[in-house]
């Protein structure tokens, strides 16, 4: 006699069922899966949606400032970006996204200038 892999049920069917339906199935799957390490592929994901949600967040108007330390006290990481793009005086801009970033220190206090990704950036 079986039984179902999730819910301990006894399975009727076929000599090799291993779950009784498509939801003790699909739970049996989701809890293995959450018992696993995350790859690599999902941490760098979910740091770039990270640094996405935070720019998007503090650039509403398409051009402004913060303090790095602020920013990065929220989950910031400046090592996960997308890409990049260089300005005519060779300042790179790093972008998640469509959502940028530069690290200028004004005032004596270091910032990220944050910027939206405009028409004009595109590569001729």
């Amino acid at each position: 006699m079986n039984y179902c892999l999730y819910c301990k049920s006894i399975l009727e069917g076929r000599s090799d069922k291993k779950f009784c339906d498509a939801y003790c199935k699909s739970s049996f799957h989701y809890q293995s899966s959450k018992l696993k390490e995350e790859t690599i592929y999902v941490k760098i994901d979910k740091q770039l949606k990270t640094n996405r949600r935070l720019l998007k967040h503090f650039n509403r108007s398409g051009y402004a400032s913060i303090d790095v330390q602020d920013l990065n006290d929220l989950g910031f990481n400046p090592k996960y970006f997308t890409h990049y793009w260089k300005n005519k005086k060779g300042d790179i801009y790093l972008f998640c996204y469509e959502y940028g970033f530069i690290k200028k220190t004004l005032n004596f206090k270091k910032k990220y200038i944050l910027v939206i990704w405009q028409k004009y950036m595109e590569e001729k």
